[in-house]
């Protein structure tokens, strides 16, 4: 890329949301839902199933269920509660 075109790229960032416990279990799920074929790799068209990798972020976002247990606001047990039903859900129907 020519310095001009890096500059005019550079120009157009996204803003990023503000780090807190939801958007990053949000960041994980969405995570699992490309492993698991459910959206396209970012800069890909066509959905990708890795079971092995969707396993990993489920299990990761489990440990963090676990970890933070009686650390949680309601709101944010009820997020990941939810979000792990969902994917476990999502996974079963895949692997089978």
């Amino acid at each position: 890329m020519e310095a001009k075109e890096k500059e005019k790229h550079n120009d157009k960032k996204i803003p990023l949301p503000e780090v807190t416990f939801a958007t990053f279990i949000l960041s994980l799920n969405t995570s699992a839902l490309v492993h698991l074929g459910e959206l396209p790799e970012p800069g890909k068209e066509e959905p990708k199933c890795d079971l092995e990798l969707a396993r990993h972020a489920i299990d990761t976002i489990a440990m963090l269920k676990e970890k933070t247990k009686g650390n949680l606001t309601e709101d944010e047990s009820a997020l990941i509660d939810n979000i792990l039903f969902d994917l476990r859900l999502k996974f079963v129907k895949k692997a089978s």
